[in-house]
């Protein structure tokens, strides 16, 4: 992989021809995505003109319809699927003119993962599951073990670092796969239904946690989810349907009223 790859100029070339410009303040700009599955009669948008850009500490909720596009662009984001159209930039990376190579670096270096399914390793204790991101990365030092206590402290989990995951509670997995999302210092960060398996009081507490973290950290964060009740935690909601965004809610106010107009 060229080195610049992991460079942190705002313009970013990777070999010869891949250079793209952006905000400074913007980690993901998304212009113009479309996916298209099949052909002729059978053609399927599953992401139409999708444009939108999310800022350094804003978490970002996206939500709509089974269909809707949501899972199609987070995967997009996730540099797991390739748009058929348009351009989508990470920390001024152009991860659709990527190689695969360079896609699977990037996403473990810039990119954390929560999901609903937690998949915490069942034999690794809470502590050696958060450490594995750093492992992977070749950051496993003393540093990296201290900031692991630390995260781990802050999600109130320090009694539990010898614990394996079926000694913990759901709301207890999910809090170290946020650990585990954020302990490498990606520059986005990705959930999909994190609350779902979680009762009502606990999918709250979790979202709280996720959004003070990517506030305080300064990342960028987006949550899928059906369970628009956890939205009120968010600083943007994109609303999508059959493939398009359909609006976009900024600050508590208007967030909270397109909530409530779903009810």
């Amino acid at each position: 992989m060229d080195t610049q790859l992991l460079s942190t100029n705002p313009t970013i070339t990777i070999g010869e021809s891949l250079t793209f410009q952006v905000a400074a303040e913007d980690v993901i700009q998304v212009q113009g995505v479309t996916k298209v599955y099949g052909s002729g009669s059978n053609t399927v948008y599953a992401a139409e003109d999708v444009t939108f850009q999310v800022r350094k500490g804003e978490f970002v909720g996206l939500v709509g319809p089974s269909g809707s596009g949501k899972t199609t662009m987070l995967a997009i984001l996730a540099a797991l699927l390739q748009p058929t159209e348009g351009q989508v930039s990470i920390d001024g990376y152009d991860i659709v003119a990527m190689k695969e190579s360079q896609r699977v670096r990037f996403r473990r270096e810039r990119i954390g993962f929560t999901f609903q399914a937690n998949n915490l390793v069942p034999y690794l204790t809470v502590r050696e599951n958060v450490e594995l991101m750093l492992r992977l990365n070749g950051r496993l030092n003393r540093q990296g073990r201290e900031r692991v206590v630390e995260l781990l402290d802050r999600l109130g989990l320090s009694e539990r670092l010898n614990s394996l995951p079926n000694q913990l509670s759901g709301g207890q997995k999910q809090r170290v796969a946020i650990a585990r999302s954020l302990i490498h210092e990606p520059s986005l960060v990705l959930a999909d239904e994190p609350t779902a398996s979680l009762d009502t009081e606990r999918a709250y507490q979790v979202t709280q946690l996720y959004a003070d973290l990517i506030h305080e950290q300064d990342k960028a964060g987006i949550m899928v989810t059906h369970d628009l009740r956890m939205c009120r935690y968010v600083d943007k909601l994109i609303q999508m349907k059959d493939g398009k965004i359909e609006a976009v809610y900024e600050g508590n106010q208007a967030i909270e009223r397109a909530i409530n107009g779903y009810h």
